[in-house]
């Protein structure tokens, strides 16, 4: 008895613990979710629920806050929200069920796959999108009337307006009219949405606990179906004559009309994935250095300790790159949809006011 009471049993213990997870620790902080969630202290979640929307053949309509799930660690009205310990305790199909997926349970309190359930639920990445949205519509009409009444054109500009001008200059001259020539202001209503909403999405994402939304597929693709739009309500004779009728030998032809047909998706395409990488990329580094410190901590103590220093450094410094990124992803995704626009113009813009370049040039 004493034996079993001894340092094999604090073995056992020891190997019996949980393990942590990165890669499931990262892909849920990165993932959207059902509420803003903070931190823990002592335990107990410090989080803002948000609404949950469910619609199922068999029970209708159930509309409540997330916080009636308990973190997970209840049923409500019939549904359950799966954790990765229910899942384990229940020995789910991972790949099936997964965390953060609400399912319709029995009364035994077991996941019910014959129940089918629609979640139109308002999680954190669609209301975060819609906090970005009203805080740009709220902030540029100020702005412009401000500029109506004089104030920055008869004398100097205050305030927040004092901020957001150059940058507003900085996208007309280096994004609109460089690439689109005399036709700029038509599309500058567009480009500066795009940017605006990209910056805001991205700045609001760095705060912790906050929803990575610019890291989002569904939003960048969102946002690439409306370049897409604009880039097809510019083009002209010259663009489809190009596509029908490639400048090439005859038998060269057949091969380019699948390319250039092509060409059409993958440009939107490339702004969806380039916007996507480049900002979960840097959430997902961030995230990776703070998981070794607690991986280096189970090794052993003094090596969490130790090294802690030096990771906390390493995730401060990404963050303050982050910022910078923010803004250059914004820039670039405008640039490149203003200059996919210029090239489905008829005749390109070297017909403009002759100091913008050409977009192939911008595009190389």
């Amino acid at each position: 008895m004493a034996q079993d009471s001894g340092p094999e049993a604090g073995k056992t213990e020891k190997e019996e613990a949980p393990k942590m997870n990165p890669s499931r620790i990262i892909l849920e902080h990165v993932a959207d979710a059902h509420e803003f969630h903070f931190y823990t202290f002592n335990k107990k979640p410090v989080s803002i629920p948000l609404p949950v929307i469910l619609y199922s053949p068999a029970k209708g309509w159930s509309v409540f806050m997330s916080s009636k799930f308990e973190h997970g660690d209840a049923t409500y009205n019939g549904y359950r929200l799966l954790t990765e310990e229910y899942i384990q305790d229940k020995k789910l199909d991972e790949k099936i069920y997964k965390v953060g997926k609400i399912w319709a349970v029995n009364e035994a309190g077991d996941v019910d796959p014959s129940v089918k359930v629609y979640d139109l639920s308002l999680g954190r990445n669609a209301v975060q999108a819609i906090i970005s949205a009203l805080i740009l519509i709220w902030l540029m009409p100020g702005i412009a009337a401000k500029y109506k009444k004089g104030q920055g054109v008869k004398t100097a500009p205050t305030g927040f307006q004092n901020l957001i001008e150059p940058i507003v200059t900085f996208v007309r001259d280096e994004v609109g009219k460089s690439n689109l020539g005399n036709r700029y202001e038509k599309y500058m209503p567009f480009l500066l949405t795009i940017f605006f909403f990209i910056l805001i999405n991205a700045l609001i994402g760095l705060i912790p606990g906050t929803a990575n939304v610019t890291g989002n597929i569904a939003f960048t693709g969102a946002l690439g179906i409306l370049a897409f739009i604009a880039i097809m309500f510019s083009t002209g004779k010259h663009y489809w004559g190009h596509i029908v009728n490639p400048p090439v030998p005859g038998p060269i032809k057949v091969i380019m009309w699948p390319v250039e047909l092509m060409g059409i998706f993958t440009k939107p395409f490339a702004l969806i994935i380039r916007l996507f990488a480049n900002m979960i990329s840097g959430h997902i580094i961030i995230l990776s250095f703070i998981c070794l410190i607690f991986i280096f901590g189970a090794m052993n103590t003094g090596l969490g300790w130790g090294t802690s220093p030096f990771f906390v450094a390493l995730s401060l410094f990404i963050y303050l790159i982050e910022v910078l990124v923010a803004f250059i992803q914004a820039f670039i995704f405008a640039n490149l949809t203003a200059v996919f626009i210029a090239q489905a113009f008829e005749g390109g813009h070297e017909e403009g006011d002759g100091h913008g370049h050409s977009a192939e040039a911008v595009v190389a």
